[in-house]
């Protein structure tokens, strides 16, 4: 019970990484405030009443972000940890990708975390210490075709993790995590907008070296990991959790 009352703020938490995060924390004793607008969420209030409330908020808006970070702290109280996981998963090449796509992609992907961070490290500063996970993405390192707007979005938050980690240390520790693919209803939803789904997710498991994906809960054992005592040293880092997705350029063997 490593986190035995302690208030964890979750983005994103109705499902994929988010969801497993919220399992994890709870099962490890915290308190979870989930923001999302994705009003399936409220379930988890039912299925852990006194350890889990859900917040109907977008992300993206100042004002729906401060009203929810004052409530959710009127429930549990200060905030120990804030886990910047909402995003959504856009396509496009920078000519046409249009600045609609474009602004959402920032605005949900990176100006959440923005803004989020903004409302919840003041009460950190209270409590005297406190973690900020940032969810970015392998593809802030490599890129695959046609993701513009995403990969900028997950490379900025390489950036946002530094400052916030020069900025409040010692008391205050920031991480970006960084999957490869995993199997959320986000890739699920992307996969089956091809012809053939079935041939996309083998694909998918073939570019990782230990040839399959990844699972939410393993990206939730790495976060709670990063938030525990046990990574104290560890901050403004990115790290990867990508079955080793970009280690090899490719090549003819050579016996």
């Amino acid at each position: 019970m490593r986190y035995e009352d302690r208030h964890a703020v979750i983005t994103g938490g109705a499902k994929g990484i988010g969801l497993s995060t919220v399992r994890a924390f709870i099962r490890e004793g915290a308190r979870v405030s989930v923001f999302d607008v994705d009003d399936s969420a409220q379930q988890l209030a039912v299925e852990f009443p006194g350890k889990a409330t859900f917040h109907r908020v977008d992300v993206s808006i100042a004002r729906e972000v401060n009203d929810a970070v004052k409530r959710a702290i009127d429930v549990y109280g200060d905030i120990s940890y804030l886990i910047n996981n909402a995003g959504i998963q856009t396509y496009g090449t920078c000519a046409d990708c249009t600045e609609d796509e474009w602004d959402r992609t920032m605005n949900i992907n990176l100006k959440s975390a923005f803004l989020c961070s903004k409302a919840c490290i003041p009460s950190m500063q209270k409590n005297g210490k406190g973690v900020v996970i940032n969810l970015s993405s392998v593809q802030a390192f490599v890129s695959q075709n046609q993701v513009a707007a995403y990969t900028t979005s997950k490379t900025a938050m390489l950036g946002l993790t530094r400052s916030i980690a020069a900025d409040y240390a010692p008391a205050i520790r920031c991480v970006a995590v960084c999957p490869g693919t995993v199997d959320t209803p986000m890739l699920r939803g992307s996969i089956h907008l091809s012809p053939d789904p079935a041939a996309v997710l083998q694909e998918c498991h073939d570019m990782h070296p230990v040839k399959r994906i990844g699972t939410p809960d393993e990206v939730a054992e790495l976060i709670l990991f990063l938030c525990s005592d046990d990574a104290g040293f560890i901050t403004g880092q990115p790290i990867r959790i990508d079955g080793g997705l970009g280690l090899s350029i490719g090549g003819s063997k050579r016996e």
